[in-house]
């Protein structure tokens, strides 16, 4: 892959809602997808992910109907403004994907002694959410959707999938072909939160002292408009 279609695949990404086909995924497109997954950078080579492979329909149906019990306790907290908007964003595609993938973070793998972990214990659970980049950004490449779904109870898809007292899931992602790709991502194209621009969130030396970001950005112009 060239440079330009790299970027392209950064801000190409989405996470995909309403677009899934249902359609089967190809195994071979499922392997490289979780290999790209597997081959993120971890915390002292500990590798602390998992990924639960969910097709059943029992348990994504049993999960579907807790994330929309987690959606009306959230909405409940919003003003009437607020959840005018939020009514009008869809939140998962727990059915419509052709799998659900369960991530899940191990912090005692590699124990007792993590290298680079000794000060920061979050660092394995930065692991795995590398893991998870590596994992959308292929899919993205493969043109697969993934939606990361996070209106749910930690406790409740740990029993709903069976995992061990020490193992929390991290996130359970929807995959599956879809029909296309939006060219605005949801939040931003349904009025939820405005993209923020770069330039106020790069610092030089110490926080709080800007740079100059046009001359630090040379990205193909239709990604480079979307940095500012």
């Amino acid at each position: 892959m060239d440079r330009d279609s790299f970027y392209q695949v950064i801000f190409g990404r989405r996470d995909v809602r309403g677009q899934f086909t249902g359609a089967e995924l190809d195994s071979g497109v499922l392997g490289r997808v979780l290999a790209a997954a597997h081959g993120a950078p971890s915390v002292g080579m500990s590798q602390p992910w998992d990924f639960v492979l969910v097709e059943s329909e029992g348990t994504r149906r049993a999960f579907y109907e807790h994330v929309y019990e987690e959606r009306t306790t959230f909405e409940s907290m919003l003003d009437d403004d607020a959840r005018e908007r939020f009514q009008r964003i869809k939140i998962e595609g727990i059915l419509e994907a052709s799998l659900g993938i369960v991530v899940t973070y191990d912090p005692q793998r590699g124990s007792p002694h993590v290298l680079g972990r000794h000060a920061i214990d979050d660092a394995g659970l930065y692991s795995v959410c590398l893991a998870i980049e590596n994992l959308w950004l292929a899919a993205t490449a493969e043109s697969i959707g993934v939606g990361w779904v996070s209106f749910y109870r930690e406790d409740f898809l740990a029993d709903l999938v069976g995992l061990p007292a020490n193992i929390r899931p991290i996130a359970w992602l929807c995959l599956g072909p879809v029909t296309h790709f939006e060219q605005i991502p949801d939040l931003e194209r349904l009025n939820w939160q405005a993209r923020r621009p770069l330039r106020p969130h790069v610092h030089m030396g110490r926080f709080g002292e800007h740079v100059d970001i046009e001359r630090l950005v040379d990205l193909p112009g239709e990604v480079a408009e979307k940095t500012k």
